[in-house]
């Protein structure tokens, strides 16, 4: 939603952005546009019931960019004056320089975008005080839900980003952006000294209070504790190759990391992609259609606009198996002759967008997740995933698992430990032999990182099925 109040905040006129936007294009860019944007955020942590850490930042800038061919000038600053501002128009034309036509533009406040994350409060209002309460709470639930744990971790993020996007064709577009998280760490310890650990976590793109009812969490709580009870009673992985039954939700962080970032535009465009000149072929299973969706409401991903003001859109990426379209930004979008598809990202005013997920997410299919376990003589069942290294040209993926299972004869057996699952992006889709009706998403968790610039995202699957992946472990199979 519109927030003018800022730019009355900083003293500035909707007026002296057009002339900021002109001044760019005056050294004779394609195109110019300013993102100006005012930030505030909280983060709280409660460790072993005492509060570790609690920190409030603020923050505003605006960012100007030119563009001339293939070349990009950016300028940005915090100190917002009218001088100041113009100085950074300069400084970004002078290196986008060209045979630009326009040299002014007319900007008005234009109309406001459907709201994908309605809020009645936003979550910065709610104090400190009940926050802490809440931790402390969730620290006391876990605990008493078993002698077995041995530490607990809570912490809540909260922040606030209003944001207006001032566009070289004469636009000016605002959005009010929420995000929440609630995380809950922990540590269990068995009679042997062994230490496990599990993890909980929820949030998104709403208020914070449904997050911290009793009853919410209660379920957080004991979501962690279950896992790290679990944990505690893993075997060592065997090692090998075998099927691989990925569970819903979470684990599609391994199609945000593996596939996903190969179908951003700009690495496509560049060669660099291992997806790179295969628009139209197959790339995966015929059972695999993906998309890139910036309109699920209230998700970690979803924008009303970008960060260059294109409206959220749900892209489809692969469909049935072929692929069918890229994520662009606006500079991508046009040096490739397509549109933007809405996923033109920065961290802050201090950078320039890129293309960049928002949710991305396999469609379901058809298949009984009770089935396609028990299709399955002897694999893995992957349920949670921790961290992973891939490598955008070669699509080689390593992920480490945090909860996994054995499944032999077509059941699920014992937990596993030291799990890492080993492969190649393009190659992993391509073995995907079932795929399940149980769609799940994780709203809460996905934090996206390229080229220095982090930014939320979501992730969601069904259960699938994947045929002879490596399975990295202490054991031999």
């Amino acid at each position: 939603m519109a927030d003018h109040s800022i730019l009355q905040r900083a003293n500035l006129q909707l007026s002296d952005l057009t002339s900021v936007v002109s001044r760019a294009l005056a050294g004779g860019a394609d195109y110019a546009d300013l993102f100006f944007e005012q930030s505030q955020s909280e983060w709280v942590a409660v460790d072993d019931g005492k509060v570790r850490t609690a920190q409030r930042s603020s923050g505003q800038g605006i960012g100007v960019r030119a563009i001339a061919g293939e070349r990009q000038g950016y300028a940005h600053t915090d100190v917002l004056t009218v001088p100041s501002l113009l100085q950074a128009a300069d400084a970004c034309g002078a290196i986008a320089t060209g045979h630009g036509k326009r040299t002014t533009i007319a900007v008005s406040a234009g109309g406001q975008p459907v709201n994908r994350y309605p809020i009645a409060r936003p979550p910065m209002a709610l104090p400190l005080d009940v926050k802490v309460s809440a931790l402390a709470e969730l620290d006391a639930m876990c605990r008493a839900a078993d002698p077995r744990v041995h530490q607990v971790t809570a912490q809540i993020s909260v922040s606030e980003q209003i944001v207006c996007v001032v566009r070289g064709d004469g636009s000016a577009v605002w959005d009010t952006r929420p995000l929440v998280r609630l995380d809950c760490s922990v540590i269990a310890k068995g009679a042997d000294g062994r230490l496990a650990r599990g993890s909980f976590r929820g949030g998104g793109r709403m208020e914070l209070q449904p997050l911290l009812t009793p009853a919410a969490l209660r379920a957080t709580g004991q979501e962690a504790v279950r896992q790290a009870l679990v944990n505690l009673q893993a075997i060592e992985v065997p090692a090998g190759v075998m099927d691989v039954v990925l569970g819903p939700g979470w684990p599609a962080v391994l199609l945000h990391e593996a596939i996903g970032h190969g179908l951003e535009g700009d690495f496509n465009r560049k060669g660099t992609s291992a997806f790179a000149g295969k628009m139209g072929q197959q790339v995966a299973s015929e059972l695999c259609t993906v998309v890139d969706d910036g309109t699920r409401i209230g998700d970690r991903g979803a924008l009303n606009v970008d960060d260059e003001g294109t409206p959220g859109q749900n892209t489809t990426l692969i469909q049935d198996g072929k692929l069918v379209g890229y994520m662009h930004d606006l500079l991508g979008a046009h040096l490739m002759g397509v549109s933007p598809t809405g996923n033109g990202r920065r961290e802050s005013y201090a950078h320039l967008p890129m293309p960049r997920m928002r949710n991305t997410y396999l469609l379901p299919g058809q298949d009984d997740p009770e089935e396609i376990v028990r299709g399955v003589n002897k694999g893995i069942m992957a349920v949670d995933f921790g961290g992973g290294q891939v490598d955008i040209t070669s699509g080689k993926f390593v992920f480490e698992m945090t909860e996994a299972y054995l499944i032999e004869d077509g059941k699920i057996g014992a937990p596993l430990k030291g799990a890492t699952l080993i492969g190649n992006g393009p190659d992993v889709l391509t073995r995907v032999s079932a795929v399940g009706h149980d769609l799940g998403f994780q709203k809460a968790q996905g934090v996206c990182g390229k080229e220095g610039q982090s930014v939320p995202v979501g992730v969601g699957q069904p259960t699938l099925r994947i045929d002879q992946m490596t399975i990295g472990g202490s054991q031999v199979a």
